[in-house]
């Protein structure tokens, strides 16, 4: 394990993620209002809530990503899980789209499940080579879970 923080690549790393949640914000503009039209499950949470906490699992997702990257890009392990962390990534980008603009609700609740495993195999891929970073993805894992539930409840009640 190496010591020496590397800054740039850590800004790097949690830029990354931060950048893909804005894109996909910004692409489904619409959903805050739309949020307030749906009927919701309940703890449904409000809807200033959502940023706040995509912000602070995107930053924690940057972390845990830049603790495998600062392991050697060369490594064939660390290249597998990197690949299945940006693999996550993407489908976390697709999500808010699936769901807020073309209003796939159950479409969006396959595509969140299939997001579910890809976090889950991202977290093994990354727990052997730095435990750390395993745990700075838990709060993703059970927030995706409690979206799922949110997504299911959304489909059914509208």
């Amino acid at each position: 394990m190496k010591n020496k923080i590397n800054i740039k690549e850590l800004v790097i790393c949690i830029v990354i993620p931060l950048a893909v949640g804005l894109i996909s914000a910004l692409l489904s503009m619409n959903a805050r209002e739309e949020f307030q039209t749906l009927n919701k499950p309940p703890l449904a949470p409000p809807a200033w809530l959502f940023p706040v906490v995509w912000t602070v699992l995107y930053i924690l997702m940057g972390v845990s990503s830049y603790l495998i990257v600062r392991e050697g890009k060369e490594r064939e392990d660390v290249e597998k899980a990197i690949d299945t962390y940006l693999l996550q990534l993407f489908f976390n980008f697709g999500w808010s789209i699936i769901f807020f603009n073309f209003g796939w609700r159950l479409f969006a609740f396959a595509w969140l499940a299939a997001m579910w495993i890809l976090i889950i195999k991202t977290m093994n891929k990354f727990k052997p080579i730095n435990v750390v970073s395993f745990y700075l993805l838990i709060p993703y894992i059970i927030w995706v879970t409690f979206a799922g539930y949110l997504n299911a409840g959304f489909f059914l009640l509208n």
